[in-house]
């Protein structure tokens, strides 16, 4: 996605669709962290998310997906 911004800066996005069990469960993702088996994830509006004993199996730019999938134990 390509942002103008103040008028003149072009700025290349890329947000990201979380995937986990075959569907996006979370849009716009900005930002991603794995710490102790869960996955935080941050929207580009700030909105954040956390996935419980996951892990990133995935990252795609470009199809813009984040996949996850189950940790194991």
């Amino acid at each position: 996605m390509t942002r103008i911004l103040s008028g003149k800066v072009k700025r290349k996005m890329c947000e990201f669709n979380v995937i986990l069990n075959g569907k996006i469960q979370f849009k716009d993702v900005v930002y991603a962290k794995v710490e102790k088996g869960n996955v935080t994830v941050r929207s580009i509006l700030g909105e954040a998310k956390e996935f419980k004993d996951c892990k990133i199996i995935e990252v795609d730019v470009n199809a813009t997906r984040l996949v996850l999938a189950a940790a194991k134990p």
